[in-house]
């Protein structure tokens, strides 16, 4: 597997292709792919999201990645490093709490913008930055780094919403091991069960309850829940998924299963829940 490397802070580049394999790769930075249009299949850490104009992705270092083109795809890739991170604005007492958010992405495919307000936000920002990078006038490149930063913050609000509230830079190392154990192994049921992780940890499963609530204010049943009842929503949104297929990737017992716990905790079925996103879509 290839991989790339970023030799200054940030870089903007445009690219259209058609009908072929963009081959597998990672690379040591972060970036952000945008479609302008063209329909395809993202792939990420072998998992895989239905894509077209509008999808913002976000691959972090490490992500191993490739797309599947179907229809002419015109994409608009910015790449940048933790050097940027510290380069911009975004003041002294936000850069850690934001390279923390950026280092912690869930590594899951699909948008990263969770709502349509976000959407909204940022189609108008990549415009700007298309022309900006085109036109080349006075204060071009300015007017690009303020709009990558916005693009950054909105990119990084959207990672927190699958982050414990509690959880920040400050948090133990091991409690951030313990989520990314959870996030890796999400779709493995057997692997994400209490005794597992406590015996990959090497604690007692009864200390490793009290410690993660400790940490991230939530039970790790509840985490769990919420983290796949999240990325449910995402795929009832986003992709063409059926929702026993939905059920079957995600580890639920069955529909019925499913459909009881987003009920409750989303205050409507799966079904219904696609139907209202595709009417505001």
């Amino acid at each position: 597997m290839e991989r790339e490397n970023l030799h200054q802070p940030f870089e903007i580049s445009f690219s259209e292709l058609d009908g072929s394999l963009l081959k597998v790769h990672d690379h040591t930075f972060f970036e952000l792919v945008y479609i302008l249009s063209g329909t395809g299949i993202q792939w990420i850490n072998n998992s895989k999201f239905a894509y077209h104009d509008g999808h913002l992705f976000m691959i972090t270092p490490g992500d191993s990645h490739s797309f599947e083109i179907h229809t002419m795809t015109k994409f608009i890739n910015i790449k940048f490093n933790d050097i940027y991170i510290h380069s911009a604005v975004f003041g002294a007492d936000n850069i850690q709490r934001l390279e923390f958010i950026l280092q912690h992405a869930n590594h899951q495919p699909g948008c990263i913008l969770r709502n349509k307000t976000d959407k909204l936000l940022v189609k108008p920002m990549i415009e700007a930055i298309i022309r900006g990078y085109l036109n080349r006038g006075l204060y071009s490149k300015e007017i690009i780094t303020q709009l990558i930063n916005m693009i950054i913050i909105v990119v990084a609000r959207n990672i927190a919403l699958f982050l414990p509230e509690r959880l920040d830079e400050r948090s133990e190392e091991r409690s951030l091991d313990i989520l990314q154990y959870i996030q890796t192994n999400i779709y493995r049921s057997d692997k994400i069960k209490a005794k597992a992780i406590s015996q990959h940890f090497g604690i007692s499963s009864n200390y490793l309850g009290r410690y993660f609530k400790k940490h991230t204010n939530e039970t790790m049943q509840q985490y769990i829940l919420d983290y796949k009842l999240k990325m449910v929503e995402n795929r009832l949104l986003h992709s063409e998924m059926r929702i026993n297929e939905i059920v079957t990737e995600l580890g639920f017992t069955d529909e019925s299963h499913l459909n009881k716990l987003f009920k409750k905790y989303r205050g409507c079925s799966p079904s219904e829940f696609r139907k209202r996103g595709s009417v505001q879509s």
